[in-house]
């Protein structure tokens, strides 16, 4: 009889859901500036990119990226779509609030509890995507 070996044990691997999600830009430059400036509060950077896309991200796990659409097309934002960062605490999720406030974001929803286990504060970027910064304890 075999033995079936793990080989994500093996490498000691964590494999993650998503890898990435891309959001349109209209300026690569002030969305650049945006984005370093607010996902830096949480330790992100700017990963790697091309002159269209940028991937910001940690090193580990997901990142996210902004891009001037592929097709030259104006990037619109989705109907029900939105971006959730994980701020990890509540002090945190009010900081990320409070910082793309001052970057220009607009408000979707103050910091707040939402459920007893959801505390979260939503925003719209430059572009008018919509983010969420959230703190969530199952």
């Amino acid at each position: 009889m075999g033995y079936v070996v793990s080989l994500r044990k093996i490498a000691k691997l964590e494999i993650y859901m998503i890898g990435y999600t891309t959001i349109g830009v209209n300026d690569m430059a002030r969305a650049e500036a945006f984005y370093g400036a607010l996902l830096g509060e949480i330790g992100g950077n700017q990963l790697f990119g091309q002159d269209r896309i940028k991937f910001y991200g940690n090193g580990q796990g997901g990142m996210l990226a902004i891009c001037v659409p592929y097709d030259e097309q104006a990037p619109a934002p989705g109907n029900g779509n939105m971006i959730a960062i994980d701020a990890g605490d509540r002090e945190t999720v009010d900081r990320l609030y409070a910082k793309a406030i001052e970057l220009g974001a607009s408000d979707e929803g103050e910091p707040g509890e939402r459920m007893p286990v959801f505390y979260g504060a939503y925003v719209r970027d430059l572009d008018g995507n919509k983010i969420c910064f959230f703190q969530m304890k199952m």
